[in-house]
């Protein structure tokens, strides 16, 4: 009468990694470049034969949330490391966004806390705002517009100056020249280091 066996042949390891008995092994394969576990397989390993490269026998354990799972760069072991991929992060120097795209800690210039705007600067672990700098943008912003709105006044008033000298102005033309003095006056008194709102032309 024969001998039947209903269980599958495992193969065993000797301390140099090779099997000293044919069989199949649950082998734990990782990525060849990042060496990012990518999963587990049946491998059939005749007498002699080692597991192919990239895949290690000794089960490794499920990371937390927020970790990813690699072999260790001398391929000894399992480690679990801080995985922030597909994160956005900001350069803590340019407050430049940056996608990332590979597992392991961050850079020492790079936060996931978003500046609020162009005048944030790193300091002490989170975004300040540099009021001061903020002022100063603000005030040079404001002397342009203001320049420009002196200008276009300026032009106005000496094109209707003109018609009122020669004598060709309409009375319409007249109260209209009043009209852009009085704005050009009130262009002059703007304090630009102030938040007083720089006034709209008059509408004739």
């Amino acid at each position: 009468m024969k001998n039947y066996s209903i269980e599958v042949n495992s193969a065993k390891m000797n301390e140099s990694g090779f099997s000293v008995q044919a069989g199949w092994i649950t082998i734990y394969q990782v990525h060849p470049v990042s060496r990012e576990y990518i999963g587990a397989n049946y491998e059939y390993l005749p007498i002699g034969v080692g597991v192919p490269a990239g895949s290690y026998i000794d089960v490794p354990e499920l990371p937390q949330e927020g970790l990813a799972l690699r072999r260790s760069s001398d391929g000894k072991q399992w480690e679990h490391v801080s995985d922030y991929r597909s994160q956005t992060v900001y350069n803590t120097e340019t407050r430049q966004p940056h996608k990332v795209t590979d597992m392991g800690e961050l850079q020492a210039n790079q936060t996931l806390l978003v500046p609020t705007s162009e005048f944030d600067k790193w300091v002490d672990g989170q975004w300040v705002t540099d009021l001061e700098a903020q002022r100063q943008v603000l005030v040079a912003n404001k002397k342009v517009e203001l320049n420009i709105r002196l200008s276009q006044a300026s032009e106005r008033i000496q094109v209707l100056s003109d018609a009122v000298e020669l004598n060709l102005a309409t009375e319409e033309e007249k109260n209209e020249l009043k009209a852009w003095k009085t704005y050009r006056l009130q262009l002059s008194r703007v304090d630009v280091n102030t938040t007083e709102i720089i006034p709209q032309a008059p509408v004739i």
